[in-house]
C-alpha cells in the first residue's frame, strides 16, 4: 500500500497513513480511543467528539471489531497510550467491514479451543503469541539451511508422488496416477541416498512427508515437515555431529533472533540453549537405565521398541537432548547398516528430546548384495524398487543420514502441549479442511 506507515514506526510530529485491523474501541464519552493493529503492533487512534466531524467519528466508533481500516492523521506523544504515540485522524476508510460475530476473539480476552483455531486460523493468527510461533517457526528454518550450508550440503527437492513406499505399504497414502496407483511419500530418503551417492555427496532438504499413521495424539501428524541430510563418506557418528549442529543452531537462533516473540510467549525467561555436547548412550544401556526408574509397569527386554512412558522416563533421568546408539538390527529399516564387529546391532540412532524422539538415523548400507538380502528379510520385493538397488551396483559410497520432525522440534523448543499448534494447516486423521 503506497505510503504507508507501520504502527512501529510511527513517531510524534509525523503525518502517517496507518492501515490494519480494529483491535478494541473504548468509548468513555466526550473523548474514545480506537486500537489499531498491524503486523508491527498497535497503535491508539484518538477522536475527541467535540472537535472532530461527527461522520468521523461514527464511522471509528461503529465498525466491528477486526474490520480493516485505513487512517490519516498527525502521530502526537502521549505517555498513557499503549505505545507512547497516538493519532489524532483526518480521516478513517473501512476498507473491509468485519461480521460482529467472530467465531473466536483475536484479543485473546475470551479463550478458544485447539480446534475453534484451527478451524478459524486467520482469526486465530491476529494473536501474538500465535503469530510469535510461527515468527519462530521461519527463524528455526532459516537457521537450519544457514547450518546445513556451513556443513558444505546441497539443497535437493525430491518426488513426493512415488510408485513405492520407503518403509514398506502399512503407512501409505494411495493416489491415482494416470490410472496407475501410486503414493504420497513417506520419505525422500530413497532419493537423497541416490543423490548422495552421486558426485554431490553432502545434500539436505526440508520439506513434507506422508504417513497413513491411525495415532491420534498431541505429536503426531499425517503430514509432516521432514529436515533430511545425507552425506557421503560419513558414518554414523559423523551423521549425529550435523544433526546435533542442527539442534543446537535451532536454539541458538531463536535465542538470538526472537526476543520479542519469546516475550510474547513468556518464554524470555526459561528459554535455554542446550550446552555441551549431547550424550550419546547404547540401547542396551538405555533399557538398563529405563528399568531402573521403576517408571514401568513391565520391565523392558532387549528387541523392545521404546513406548511413550519409556522414552518419558528415560527423559526424565537424561534431563537433556541425548542420542540413543546401536539399535538392534531387527527393529531397524533393512537400509540401516549393521555393525562391522555384531550384525545384531545396527548403525541406527535417534536423538531424543526428554519429552520425545525428534530423530531417526544411521549408516546406511552400501553394498548391493546386503541391501538386497535386507529387503527380503523384512519382506519387501527388490524388484519393486529397481531404481533404487541398481544404483549400487554403480560405485554407491558409505554415507549416512537422518530425518528430524521439523513440527517435534518446533514443539521441543517451545514446549507447546499439541504438535498441531506447530502448524498452520495441520492434517490428521479428523482434520482435511481448512
Amino acid at each position: 500500500m503506497q505510503d504507508r506507515t507501520y504502527t512501529e514506526d510511527a513517531e510524534p510530529g509525523d503525518e502517517v497513513t496507518v492501515a490494519g485491523w480494529v483491535h478494541e474501541i473504548r468509548d468513555l464519552g466526550g473523548i474514545a480511543f480506537l486500537i489499531l493493529r498491524d503486523t508491527t503492533g498497535k497503535i491508539q487512534i484518538k477522536f475527541e467528539k467535540d472537535e472532530m466531524d461527527d461522520d468521523l467519528v461514527e464511522t471509528g466508533l461503529d465498525v466491528a471489531r477486526e474490520s480493516v481500516i485505513r487512517v490519516t492523521g498527525d502521530v502526537e506523544e502521549e505517555p498513557r497510550a499503549p505505545t507512547g504515540v497516538e493519532v489524532t485522524p483526518e480521516s478513517l476508510e473501512v476498507v473491509s467491514e468485519a461480521d460482529p460475530e467472530l467465531p473466536l476473539d483475536p484479543s485473546g480476552k475470551v479463550d478458544a479451543d485447539l480446534s475453534t483455531r484451527l478451524d478459524n486460523r486467520t482469526l486465530d493468527l491476529r494473536k501474538e503469541e500465535v503469530q510469535a510461533v510461527f515468527e519462530i517457526r521461519a527463524e528455526i528454518l532459516r537457521a537450519v539451511r544457514e547450518q546445513f550450508r556451513e556443513f558444505r550440503c546441497t539443497e535437493i527437492n525430491t518426488p513426493k508422488i512415488v510408485a513405492t513406499g520407503t518403509e514398506g505399504g502399512t503407512e501409505l497414502f494411495p493416489i491415482t496416477y494416470f490410472g496407475e496407483e501410486a503414493f504420497m511419500n513417506q520419505s525422500p530418503q530413497l532419493f537423497k541416498q541416490l543423490i548422495a551417492g552421486s558426485n554431490v555427496e553432502r545434500v539436505f532438504e526440508i520439506g513434507p512427508i506422508f504417513r497413513a499413521e491411525e495415532h491420534n495424539t498431541p505429536r503426531h501428524l499425517n503430514e509432516a515437515t521432514s529436515i533430511d541430510f545425507e552425506g557421503a563418506f560419513c558414518d554414523a557418528h559423523d551423521a549425529m555431529d550435523v544433526a546435533e549442529g542442527i539442534v543446537k543452531a535451532a536454539y541458538e537462533a531463536v535465542n538470538e533472533n526472537c526476543s520479542e516473540e519469546l516475550e510474547a510467549l513468556d518464554l524470555e525467561e526459561e528459554f535455554e540453549v542446550p550446552e555441551g555436547d549431547f550424550l550419546r548412550i547404547s540401547y542396551e544401556e538405555a533399557i538398563e537405565r529405563i528399568n531402573a526408574t521403576g517408571e514401568l509397569d513391565e520391565q523392558l527386554v532387549w528387541g523392545d521398541d521404546l513406548p511413550t512412558e519409556a522414552e518419558k522416563a528415560l527423559g526424565q533421568d537424561v534431563g537433556g537432548h541425548y542420542f540413543i546408539t546401536e539399535w538392534p538390527s531387527e527393529i531397524k529399516p533393512f537400509y540401516i547398516k549393521d555393525t562391522e564387529d555384531d550384525e545384531t546391532l545396527s548403525t541406527g540412532f535417534d536423538l531424543m528430546h526428554p519429552r520425545m524422539e525428534l530423530v531417526s538415523g544411521g549408516q546406511r548400507e552400501h553394498r548391493h548384495e546386503h541391501l538386497i538380502e535386507g529387503f527380503e528379510q523384512q519382506g519387501l520385493d527388490p524388484d519393486q524398487f529397481e531404481y533404487y538397488t541398481k544404483m549400487f551396483k554403480y560405485g554407491m559410497p558409505p554415507h549416512a543420514g537422518f530425518g528430524l520432525g521439523g513440527e517435534r522440534l518446533i514443539m521441543t523448543l517451545l514446549g507447546l502441549d499439541n504438535i498441531r499448534e506447530a502448524v498452520l494447516f495441520p492434517r490428521d486423521r479428523q482434520r482435511l479442511s481448512p
